[in-house]
C-alpha cells in the first residue's frame, strides 16, 4: 500500500485534528488541504502553538516519529529577556506538572537566539511591546508531555508567549508559510543524539 505524507506549517488557532467532537466550532486540519482519508497528525502541536507538523496515512511511521529518538526543535518567544541561568536550567531540566504530579523533563538543548527568528506575524497580536520586553530561545527536545516547553519555560521564570516548532529530527520548516502544506513522497527520520 502507498501511504500519504505531508509536511505543513499549522498556523495558530487551529487545532492538529481533524475531527473535533465538542460543539464549540473550531478550525481544523482539513481546512488546510484535501488530504485523503486515514491521514493522522504525528504528534500535536497546541492550538495556540504554530509551525511544523507532520501528518502520515502510515501508523509506524507515525509511532516511529513520535518515539524518544527523534528530536523536535522549537523557538519560544519568552515574557521578558531571558537569562543564561535560565538557559542552563532548561538544559539540566526543570520539574513541571504533568498527569497531576511532578515531572523532571530530561537534558534539552537550549539557547538564547540573538536575534528575532523570521517567522512571519502571528494571526493574532502577541501583545503592546509597551508591556515590556521579549525574547526568543531555541529548545530541543525528544519527548512531549503535554504543553511541556510552555512549562519548561514557565519554570524557569520566563512565561511563552509564542510557540512555533520549526524542526522535526532533520525535517525543517524552513520558509513554508503559515497554512502551508507539501505532499512528499517519504518522511526520513535518522537517530538524533545530542
Amino acid at each position: 500500500m502507498q501511504h500519504a505524507h505531508f509536511i505543513i506549517h499549522k498556523p495558530y488557532g487551529y487545532l492538529s485534528q481533524f475531527v473535533y467532537a465538542l460543539k464549540r466550532k473550531k478550525k481544523l486540519l482539513g481546512e488546510l488541504y484535501d488530504f485523503p482519508e486515514g491521514t493522522m497528525a504525528i504528534g500535536r502541536l497546541d492550538e495556540d502553538s504554530e509551525g511544523l507538523l507532520l501528518l502520515t496515512t502510515d501508523g509506524k511511521m507515525s509511532q516511529l516519529i513520535r518515539s524518544k529518538k527523534v528530536e523536535k526543535e522549537y523557538y519560544v518567544q519568552v515574557d521578558g529577556m531571558i537569562t543564561q541561568e535560565a538557559i542552563d536550567q532548561l538544559k539540566a531540566g526543570v520539574t513541571i506538572g504533568y498527569n497531576g504530579t511532578k515531572y523532571l523533563t530530561q537534558k534539552c538543548q537550549a539557547q538564547l537566539l540573538p536575534t528575532t527568528p523570521d517567522l512571519g506575524l502571528r494571526a493574532k497580536k502577541i501583545r503592546d511591546p509597551r508591556h515590556g520586553p521579549t525574547s526568543w530561545a531555541s529548545i530541543t527536545v525528544k519527548e512531549g508531555k503535554f504543553r511541556q516547553v510552555r512549562k519548561m519555560t514557565a519554570a524557569v521564570g520566563f512565561p511563552t508567549l509564542r510557540l512555533v516548532r520549526v524542526r522535526i529530527g532533520n525535517i525543517h520548516l524552513n520558509t513554508l508559510e503559515a497554512g502551508g502544506v507539501i505532499a512528499v513522497a517519504t518522511l526520513q527520520m535518522p537517530d538524533n543524539e545530542y
